[in-house]
C-alpha cells in the first residue's frame, strides 16, 4: 500500500510540471476539434450523472450521441483543476459539479460550474481520519445529489446534507460516534442512496445498526436494521417483482429490504474467507435478476428475485470476480474487471454472458480500472489515468480510442454529463470534451 501511494503521488508530481504545455497542447485541439477536423454529432442527450455509478446507479449513460472518432492527441481537457486527498467521484446535476476531497485537516465539499470549473461555493468541516496503511487521508464516498440537497458521507463518518444552491448545511450525522460504527481497513466508504424520502447507508453501526435510512429533510433516524459490519459496496434499488427493494452487500452478507421500513425480504451470506477483504462492487439490477460479486477467492452470483428466497441461476470464482468496481450490462451480457487490482498480474477486462456465466472474450493487461457504458461504447477508465473506448459486443474486444487524460493513481469512479467526462487522480480533476466540440 505504502509503495503504490509513493508511486500514485510520483506520477501525480510529474504530470503536474508539464500541466502548463499539456493543457495549452489540449486547448488547440479543442478548438481544431470545434472547427470540424474530426467527425462529431450535434444533437447528443444531455444528461446530469447525479450519484455514483450514474442516473440509475448502474454504470449506464443515456447519452449514446458523443464523438465518433478522437483527435490524435486525444479527446481535449476543456479545464483542469488541483485537487485534494480522495477516491470520491465527481457528480454533475443541473451544469454544477460537487467535488468531495480533503485539504489539509478538513473534508470539503466544493461546488464548480460543469464547463468551465469555476467555484460556486465551498463547505469543510474538520476531520481526524487517518488510514492505517499511509495510502490517503481523503473521502472514499462519491456523494449524491437529489431534490435540490447533496450527501456526502466522510472517511470518519461524518453524513452532510447541504443545500446544493449554496452549500448551507441542512443537517449532519456522526455515525462514528452515534452508532459505533468501526472504521474497517480503509475508512467508511459507502455512497449515500437517496430512496422513498430516505438516505439510506451502509453505516455498518453496532446493535442492529449495519444499514440505515435518514430522513431525507431532517436527518433522523427512519429505520435502522441488520447485525454486520460496513462493507465497501454502496446499495441499489429497484422494482422487482413488482416490489420496491434496496440491494445492499455488508461485510458478510447479500440483503433485499424494504425501503419503507427495513423489513429484510432476504438474507444471504456473502462474505471472502480471506479476512484482509474488500467487497467494493455495487449490486447490479437487470430485470428480475441481481448480480452480486466479490473477489478474494470468493466470486460472483446471479440471483433471480421473486417472492420468498432468491434463486441462485449460477454462481463461481472463474467467471468476474470483481476487487471494487462495478459491472455494466448491455444485451444479455456483462462487462467489467475479472481479478483483484492489487495483484502483480492485475485485472482482465471480460465479457460474459449473464444468463450462463460464461466468458466469451478476456482482455489481460488492465492494472485496475473502472468501467462505464455509453451507447454501445465502453469507457474504461484505469488507474493509470488511460481512458480507453471500446465496443460493447460479446464477438471480441475492440479498442475504439486510447488516450492518457490523467496521472497515475485512480480510483474515483468518473461521470459523464453533457458530453463531458469528469475523472480525477490523486491531484487533480479533469473536465474531458467527449462531445465533438459540442461544448466550446
Amino acid at each position: 500500500m505504502k509503495k503504490e501511494a509513493v508511486n500514485a503521488a510520483t506520477s501525480a508530481g510529474a504530470l503536474h510540471k508539464n500541466a502548463a504545455a499539456g493543457f495549452g497542447i489540449r486547448v488547440r485541439n479543442c478548438l481544431a476539434w470545434a472547427a470540424g477536423a474530426f467527425c462529431f454529432l450535434l444533437n447528443a442527450t444531455a444528461a446530469d450523472w447525479p450519484q455514483l455509478l450514474g442516473p440509475d446507479r448502474n454504470g449506464i449513460s443515456p447519452e449514446t450521441n458523443l464523438a465518433t472518432a478522437w483527435p490524435k492527441a486525444g479527446p481535449p481537457v476543456v479545464w483542469q483543476k488541483k485537487i485534494g486527498a480522495g477516491f470520491a467521484g465527481p457528480v454533475v446535476a443541473d451544469g454544477k459539479l460537487i467535488l468531495f476531497h480533503r485539504l489539509g485537516d478538513t473534508e470539503t465539499v466544493e461546488c464548480l460550474d460543469a464547463k468551465s470549473g469555476e467555484p460556486r461555493w465551498k463547505f469543510d468541516y474538520p476531520t481526524a481520519y487517518q488510514d492505517d496503511f499511509g495510502f490517503d487521508p481523503g473521502p472514499r464516498a462519491t456523494p449524491t445529489i437529489a431534490d435540490g440537497k447533496v450527501f456526502t458521507y466522510g472517511a470518519d463518518g461524518a453524513l452532510h446534507a447541504l443545500d446544493f444552491a449554496t452549500g448551507k448545511i441542512l443537517w449532519s450525522v456522526d455515525g462514528k460516534k452515534d452508532f459505533a460504527a468501526p472504521k474497517g481497513f480503509f475508512g467508511r466508504a459507502c455512497s449515500p442512496l437517496v430512496e422513498g424520502g430516505t438516505v439510506i447507508v451502509n453505516v455498518g453501526g453496532k446493535n442492529g445498526s449495519s444499514v440505515v435510512a435518514f430522513d431525507q429533510g431532517t436527518g433522523k433516524v427512519r429505520w435502522k436494521v441488520l447485525d454486520d459490519e460496513p462493507g465497501y459496496s454502496s446499495p441499489s434499488a429497484a422494482t422487482v417483482g413488482g416490489q420496491r427493494m434496496v440491494f445492499v452487500l455488508t461485510r458478510g452478507q447479500f440483503a433485499g429490504l424494504d425501503p419503507a421500513d427495513g423489513r429484510a425480504h432476504f438474507q444471504l451470506p456473502f462474505r471472502p474467507s480471506v479476512q484482509a477483504s474488500v467487497t467494493g462492487a455495487t449490486p447490479l439490477v437487470v430485470g428480475d435478476q441481481v448480480f452480486i460479486s466479490a473477489a478474494y477467492d470468493l466470486g460472483a452470483a446471479l440471483f433471480r428475485i421473486k417472492h420468498g428466497p432468491p434463486e441462485k441461476i449460477w454462481a463461481g470464482d472463474e467467471q468476474l470476480s470483481l476487487q471494487y468496481s462495478t459491472a455494466v450490462h448491455r444485451d444479455g451480457f456483462l462487462y467489467g474487471l475479472h481479478g483483484r487490482h492489487d495483484s502483480a498480474s492485475g485485472t482482465e477486462l471480460r465479457c460474459v454472458e449473464f444468463n450462463t456465466s460464461k466468458v466469451r472474450w478476456s482482455r489481460p493487461g488492465f492494472h485496475g480500472a473502472n468501467v462505464m457504458l455509453a451507447g454501445d461504447q465502453l469507457l474504461v477508465l484505469t488507474e493509470k489515468g488511460e481512458l480507453i473506448r471500446a465496443r460493447a459486443a460479446p464477438e471480441k474486444f475492440q479498442e475504439t480510442g486510447h488516450a492518457q487524460i490523467l496521472g497515475s493513481g485512480v480510483r474515483a469512479y468518473p461521470a459523464l454529463a453533457d458530453g463531458m467526462f469528469y475523472a480525477r487522480d490523486k491531484a487533480r480533476l479533469a473536465g474531458v470534451d467527449l462531445a465533438g466540440g459540442r461544448n466550446q
